[in-house]
């Protein structure tokens, strides 16, 4: 099993940055997708969740309405999509399935 993430970096507030994660070694259309962050000296917090099926979506009341996870089965790959992005949402990110996680991009939002 393998996830791997990008599409981190720094940016200012307000802006948008798009995450990635490519998934490779299960079955990928069967399994729901979340993407994770933690924080330097904080716990790791669950971001965003996307099922399997239906593709339904959950997001932290931290997230809502500025952060989209989407998902393409036939590339094995899973979106983050972040707007307005603000200074409390620096963290690295994770992408995890089941038990699985992978290494993280660092999105640092600083002016």
């Amino acid at each position: 099993v393998q996830l791997v993430e990008s599409g981190g970096g720094l940016v200012q507030p307000g802006e948008s940055l798009r995450l990635s994660c490519a998934a490779s070694g299960f079955a990928f259309s069967s399994v729901a997708i979340r993407w994770y962050r933690q924080a330097p000296g904080k716990e790791r917090e669950l971001v965003a969740t996307i099922s399997s099926g239906d593709g339904n979506t959950v997001y932290a009341e931290s997230v809502k309405g500025r952060f989209t996870i989407s998902r393409d089965n036939a590339k094995k790959m899973v979106y983050l999509q972040m707007n307005s992005l603000k200074y409390e949402d620096t963290a690295v990110y994770y992408c995890g399935a089941g038990l699985w996680m992978g290494q993280g991009t660092q999105v640092t939002v600083s002016s």
